[in-house]
């Protein structure tokens, strides 16, 4: 009897955590794709004092999909990647991470969970080589001592399997790299500690063609692995070229979050500025 009851307790709770993980009730995703994303978000809310930055914004972040954040600014970009990233916690709304329901409360708990952000200024130490730079922080040790042989390996093979070429040495101080070489340091950083989320943010602002063409070949690779990207830029060009799906803030709120092919440039701008617009995608070869 005991074994017995054992069992239908252990089949019990299987039960109640196979209920209680899912988002019950929850929207589907944008697009009409029904699988769960690696990150949705719902009703998020965010506000400093009497400002409020965010209000009520629904998003979902597929894995293995470029997905660009779009806004004027002051949209509110800035804030919800840091909501996402545990910088700034949100004061309303619910995460789910794979399909499970979580509170990302701190950076160091994103981390955990496999979200990286690669900030604007990069946070990359001048003085520091690649190697360095990349397992700032996190340096392997081995008998008391600093592993330099598998740092600099582990470095080497991240940026190879991201088909990086242009760094001739991870022993290259930073300070001596270009800066679509920094941004790839930089992406490869937030890879190296098997993230599953990159967030970029403006990953391309201040970069020449040739650079900003090598940093979107990389943000393209980064889905194609199966990660999921979260691509936040100014650059219409940019977003058209490598995203899968744009999603638009407009003072704080959500405004759109569609499929690329659903969009246009011109719609995306009405939508930046207005928060809304009527036109429609024209087919191709259509006169407009």
């Amino acid at each position: 009897m005991g074994l017995a009851r054992h069992v239908r307790l252990i089949r019990e709770e299987d039960t109640t955590d196979a209920t209680t993980t899912q988002p019950a009730g929850s929207a589907p995703v944008p697009g009409g794709d029904d699988e769960t994303p690696l990150l949705r978000l719902r009703g998020v809310s965010k506000h400093f004092g009497p400002v409020r930055a965010l209000t009520d914004v629904d998003l979902d972040i597929p894995a293995g999909q470029v997905t660009a954040l779009a806004g004027d600014n002051g949209a509110g970009k800035s804030v919800l990647i840091k909501c996402i990233s545990g910088i700034h916690p949100p004061d309303a709304g619910r995460m789910w991470w794979n399909g499970e329901q979580v509170h990302v409360r701190t950076p160091g708990e994103a981390a955990a969970r496999g979200i990286e952000t690669v900030y604007q200024d990069l946070a990359l130490c001048d003085n520091l080589d690649v190697v360095q730079n990349m397992f700032l922080g996190r340096e392997r040790v081995r008998f008391g001592q600093l592993d330099q042989e598998s740092m600099e390996h582990a470095a080497r093979e991240t940026l190879s399997s991201l088909a990086v070429t242009t760094v001739r040495s991870v022993r290259q101080v930073v300070a001596s790299l270009s800066g679509g070489q920094r941004q790839s340091v930089a992406i490869a950083k937030a890879v190296l500690w098997n993230s599953r989320l990159v967030i970029m943010d403006e990953p391309t602002a201040a970069l020449g063609v040739a650079q900003t063409a090598m940093v979107l070949d990389l943000v393209r690779r980064l889905a194609d692995r199966g990660h999921a990207v979260l691509l936040v830029s100014h650059n219409l060009n940019d977003v058209f070229a490598v995203a899968d799906r744009i999603a638009v803030l407009h003072l704080g709120r959500m405004v759109a979050a569609r499929p690329t092919a659903d969009l246009d440039r011109q719609i995306v701008v009405d939508l930046m500025t207005t928060g809304a617009s009527t036109r429609t995608v024209q087919a191709p070869g259509t006169a407009g």
